[in-house]
């Protein structure tokens, strides 16, 4: 599975494709140069259960750390992954 990331202007995304199927996206704001919004994780059906939302997140965090971005996490299931994985609270805006 190959998850990407698309940024422009002040929005972006996490893209999640096997092959030339779409898994997910996981979408994001980005309020400053510092800072993002991640505001919405959508898993296809035929997806559900094999661990792609986590592997947008963690493709989302990778690229945050590179970049010196922090995240609040608004979407449900990001917030609820940033209080379960201790590796990721790094990047998370306090």
């Amino acid at each position: 599975m190959e998850v990407f990331i698309r940024e422009k202007e002040n929005r972006g995304y996490a893209m999640a494709r096997e092959g030339e199927e779409r898994a997910g996206a996981m979408t994001f704001r980005k309020p400053s140069e510092d800072h993002i919004i991640i505001d919405h994780t959508e898993v296809e059906p035929e997806f559900k259960g094999q661990g792609v939302g986590k592997k947008m997140l963690y493709k989302i965090v990778e690229w945050a750390r590179e970049e010196g971005i922090k995240i609040t996490p608004l979407c449900p299931f990001a917030a609820a992954m940033f209080k379960k994985l201790d590796d990721i609270q790094d990047v998370l805006k306090k």
